[in-house]
């Protein structure tokens, strides 16, 4: 029985000896890029170790983890270990095929696979699903993408990317379900995914994107709550796709609650020695409005600037909002709490791959370690929008990495700061006429200005090229020069012709924060030729040549909610040049001007422009024809260019005027068009008037100093090529040697 039992036992015992044994050797099989030695560092075991109970399965995954082999197997007899593998291939050349819409470079960094790299199985799918991602994101969801690898000598293969990209997915209709206060027509417009339709084909809106679904969402609920709805939710949204993956069709679903008007409003101030009553003439809204979150938003901007005008920088405004369900009110009150100061910590600036980085910095009324206030962080923001470098901007605030302190999280999306401009006009008597005119307002990332202009028309050429650099010396000193070379055929208007070669330098800085002052210095020949023998007794006296020697000088006030396409705030300018320090010109001259801009309803803005200028020589030269003012194309609308003013009627030459005054008011408003198309209509009158031109009087003159005035309307269009626009305008003032010009349009491109 005993011995019975021992065997037993040592039957028990001998597989666990056996596993117990150690490495004698390693044996590698099946490499050929792959070194064997090197192959053995992998391994969880050496020479000497025991093979224990997972020692063949931790060695194939650490193998495998190494990404060099397809395939791995390990196997032990008497102490040696074999280990046989197949390598992965090396890729030799990467190629994309089919693929039209999007370029190979901007494919090629989507993937993690380069030629030179190892091949392997998990790297390939993951690149494909990316590939997948980045035309879902371009709004082709009916992309296929099929790898194919062709093997070569050495363990080497080409991957080639067969794309069959397919047509646009893109949204076919967006319906809502649960909305009884507004129609889908009026939901669908504060959206920012759009129906597809014709006049959509440079726009990407009406493609099908998971984020701006969600975005959607958002834009939703704020569109109810500025209307009232302040228990408005969004229930569920579903975006199908067609059977054909052609056209996705989106449904919103909606829970939009009741309708809340305001109740009462309170300030409650715990600042001490502050009296906050004077805060509630900066509510925007009253009891039995509708509740507006907006308004809610702006009235606390207003109170929040009113508090660091008074010394508060550092008082926080925090609207409560009580609903009162019964009655369908809300009491809003408006909290105001002194709170510790916050510090910038840092500026994270994202999005800028061609714009530098101190070019966005420099716009910043703040650096790192700056007391944090609101109108710094608001004003910042705007100046970024005012570059018109980027097609967005996005400024956050983000905690810090202590409580008083926050990151400033900066997102930008650069558009093309290069233009290609073309102006043209219709002149009844000229016929057509054009300029040209290439600009890079950022050149080189650097955010400088470079311009160069050429006029091309039956009347002149030109040619000027300039440069400006915004901040000079890294200080907020602008610095600019310009070199041009100008000749216009002014026969039809004053029987000779102009020759203009020259240059300058300019320097601005500012003065105040809405006040700016720039002094500059101009250099130029100045040639009157090819003077008609039956022209105007004074325009033969000054046949010849000029050399005008002159000071500028400039002080430009702006207070513009947005330099780019202002709807509110004021403009205004007075400039002034001397010359006569050196060269045969000498006079001085100022003009003097400003510009208004209001919102009068939702999309409707009115400006009002008004601006007089003088001219006057002294010693013994007088103003010559080419220093003079000239009224008219797009000075006063209605009539062509030098079409108003002082004129010799024997020979119809226009003279120009010493002074001149004009004034512009025009109504901008939608169309009825959806408003990402950028269409606007316009209602204009233009009025002014020229006269006296220095000492040329006589009967032959007609130097009448009436009002002239004519009014029109306009149609423009912010098109993706460019400003577009088209006026017609009519004089309803005038005199009968003034020169009339009814039809006037301007187009521009950008590259």
């Amino acid at each position: 029985m005993k011995r019975a039992l021992a065997l037993f036992t040592l039957s028990l015992l001998l597989p666990c000896m056996a596993l117990a044994a150690s490495v004698r050797d390693i044996v590698v099989n099946g490499t050929e890029r792959v070194e064997a030695e090197t192959v053995k560092t992998y391994l969880p075991v050496r020479v000497g170790d025991e093979i224990r109970e997972g020692t063949l399965d931790e060695s194939l995954k650490a193998l495998f983890a190494t990404g060099f082999f397809a395939d791995v197997s390990v196997s032990e007899s008497n102490g040696v270990l074999t280990v046989n593998v197949v390598e992965n291939p090396v890729i030799n050349i990467l190629a994309f095929e089919g693929n039209d819409e999007i370029k190979d470079e901007d494919l090629t960094r989507e993937v993690s696979l380069r030629p030179r790299t190892v091949l392997t199985r998990t790297k390939l799918q993951d690149d494909v699903a990316r590939l997948y991602q980045v035309y879902r994101a371009n709004g082709r969801f009916s992309a296929s993408i099929e790898p194919k690898i062709i093997e070569l000598d050495q363990n080497r293969v080409n991957l080639v990317f067969e794309i069959m990209e397919g047509p646009v997915t893109e949204i076919d209709s967006i319906r809502f379900v649960g909305n009884r206060a507004f129609d889908d027509s009026e939901l669908r417009s504060a959206l920012a995914s759009k129906e597809s339709a014709w006049y959509r084909f440079l726009s990407t809106s009406d493609r099908y994107d998971p984020d701006r679904l969600a975005f959607d969402e958002e834009l939703l609920r704020r569109f109810y709550l500025e209307e009232g709805y302040a228990d408005f939710r969004v229930l569920s949204s579903v975006a199908e796709l067609s059977e054909n993956k052609e056209s996705f069709y989106l449904t919103m679903t909606v829970d939009e609650g009741a309708r809340y008007k305001i109740g009462k409003t309170f300030v409650h101030s715990s600042l001490p020695n502050f009296n906050s009553s004077g805060l509630k003439d900066y509510i925007t809204f009253e009891s039995g409005d509708w509740y507006d979150s907006s308004e809610v938003e702006d009235s606390v901007d207003e109170m929040t600037t009113a508090m660091e005008d008074a010394g508060f920088a550092f008082a926080g405004v925090k609207p409560d909002i009580k609903r009162n369900r019964e009655n369908a009110t809300i009491d809003v009150i408006f909290n105001v709490t002194e709170s510790a100061p916050i510090f910038v910590e840092r500026i994270d600036v994202k999005g800028n791959v061609r714009t530098e980085d101190k070019v966005i910095r420099r716009e910043f009324e703040m650096v790192e370690g700056d007391p944090l206030t609101r109108r710094d962080y608001v004003d910042s923001e705007q100046n970024l929008k005012n570059l018109n470098y980027f097609e967005t901007v996005e400024v956050e605030t983000k905690p810090g990495s202590a409580p008083d302190k926050r990151v400033v999280d900066v997102k930008v999306e650069e558009k093309s700061t290069g233009e290609l401009s073309i102006g043209a006009g219709f002149s009844t008597n000229d016929g057509p006429l054009g300029d040209i005119r290439l600009r890079e307002r950022n050149f080189l990332g650097k955010g400088q200005e470079v311009v160069l202009a050429g006029t091309i028309a039956g009347e002149r050429t030109e040619v000027d090229l300039s440069i400006t650099e915004p901040y000079f010396l890294n200080r907020d000193i602008s610095a600019s020069a310009d070199v041009f070379h100008i000749t216009r055929d002014l026969q039809d208007e004053s029987s000779f012709d102009q020759r203009r070669t020259g240059g300058g330098v300019a320097f601005g800085y500012p003065l105040s924060e809405n006040l700016r002052q720039t002094l500059g210095y101009r250099l130029e020949q100045n040639e009157i030729t090819d003077v008609q023998a039956d022209a105007s007794r004074f325009i033969r006296d000054q046949d010849g040549t000029r050399v005008t020697s002159a000071f500028t000088h400039r002080l430009n006030y702006t207070d513009l909610d947005s330099l780019v396409f202002p709807t509110d705030g004021i403009t205004a300018w007075f400039d002034t040049e001397l010359a006569g320090l050196g060269g045969d010109a000498k006079y001085i001259s100022g003009r003097l001007g400003t510009q208004y801009f209001t919102p009068v309803v939702d999309g409707v803005v009115f400006s009002l422009l008004g601006e007089v200028g003088a001219i006057t020589g002294f010693g013994d030269a007088g103003v010559q024809i080419n220093e003079r003012f000239y009224l008219g194309g797009s000075t006063l609308r209605g009539f062509e260019q030098a079409g108003v003013g002082p004129r010799d009627t024997t020979t119809d030459d226009a003279l120009g005027g010493n002074y001149f005054y004009r004034a512009s008011a025009e109504t901008s408003f939608p169309v009825g068009l959806p408003e990402e198309m950028g269409i606007k209509g316009h209602i204009f009158t233009d009025m002014g008037s020229l006269f006296e031109p220095d000492d040329e009087s006589g009967p032959e003159v007609a130097d009448s100093r009436s009002l002239r005035a004519a009014a029109g309307v306009g149609l423009s269009w912010r098109s993706p090529f460019g400003p577009i626009r088209f006026d017609l305008a009519q004089p309803y003032l005038e005199e009968d040697e003034d020169e009339d010009e009814i039809f006037r349009f301007s187009f521009g491109t950008q590259f």
